[in-house]
């Protein structure tokens, strides 16, 4: 017996799980929730006389906020499974919630103890880093750094500032690019020899933001034989954590995709630059 998957299908509510359900069904009989049969703590939706939709929950489903489930298709029915992972990808989600809240502040005051930077031997968001690119497997590195929060003080030795009124501002100032960027290029300056090929938040508290950085060796064997990884290995990717070439790196220069991005697509200052200055040919 041959198994067919289908695509993903996100249900925010009970009412657009219905919905779902039966828009691709021209008969349903069963319409409200209070009429679904239970059996074995399974909820079992009869659409047709012939099929049936099983969906087996670990919560009721008059309680179902976000749930994307796994079409799987057998002989007479189509049942619903749910990775692991998307379990911890929606208590993730609650992080006012009673278990996140008290497991943010014990690794929180587990983090503080350590070192600035330090290597962690598994991401501590699993769903997260994987989303973002990260593998069990050898050639992937996962560093951990606190960065201070707060805004950026401008460097202005025996407060000489050297310029107009204006821009003589000190405390004030606000940097133009994320505590992450800044997380990311002070483990690119400690790992040199790795890649940086995402970051992701992880904690904080009113002194720090803690983020774990995902590193790739270029020069590991595991690394240079995948086809979907090894063009990190080429050189015009050292240090792209500093050049702005990762995620974060991309937003705080507004570089993005589509319509709304026509203006800012090398950078808004570049643009602007360009857009605003006259060249002329020395000998025209």
């Amino acid at each position: 017996m041959t198994k067919k998957y289908y695509s993903h299908l996100t249900v925010p509510h009970t009412t657009s799980l219905k919905r779902s359900l039966f828009s691709n069904f021209s008969v349903a009989t069963t319409t409200t929730t209070d009429d679904l049969p239970r059996r074995q703590g399974a909820l079992t939706l009869f659409v047709r006389e012939t099929r049936d939709i099983r969906y087996d929950s670990f919560v009721h489903l008059d309680r179902l906020e976000a749930l994307v489930l796994f079409f799987i298709e057998t002989n007479n029915s189509i049942a619903f499974q749910m990775g692991a992972l998307k379990y911890v990808e929606e208590i993730q989600k609650k992080k006012q919630s009673d278990v996140i809240r008290f497991l943010l502040r014990v690794r929180c005051w587990e983090l503080r103890q350590l070192n600035v930077i330090h290597r962690a031997s598994r991401p501590s968001r699993p769903d997260k880093a994987r989303r973002l690119g990260y593998k069990a497997k050898q050639g992937y590195v996962v560093y951990r750094i606190r960065v201070r929060r707060g805004g950026r003080k401008r460097p202005a030795p025996k407060g000489a500032t050297y310029g107009k009124p204006t821009n003589q501002g000190i405390n004030q100032l606000k940097y133009q690019r994320a505590l992450r960027a800044t997380a990311e290029e002070r483990v690119g300056r400690r790992c040199a020899n790795l890649r940086v090929l995402n970051s992701y938040w992880i904690n904080q508290d009113s002194t720090y933001k803690y983020f774990e950085v995902i590193l790739v060796d270029p020069q590991h064997k595991a690394i240079r034989r995948d086809a979907r990884i090894n063009w990190i290995c080429n050189p015009v990717h050292k240090h792209r954590e500093s050049r702005g070439l990762t995620s974060t790196g991309k937003k705080s220069r507004g570089i993005n995709k589509g319509h709304r991005y026509n203006n800012t697509k090398s950078g808004r200052r570049h643009t602007w630059k360009r857009q605003n200055t006259q060249s002329y040919w020395r000998y025209r």
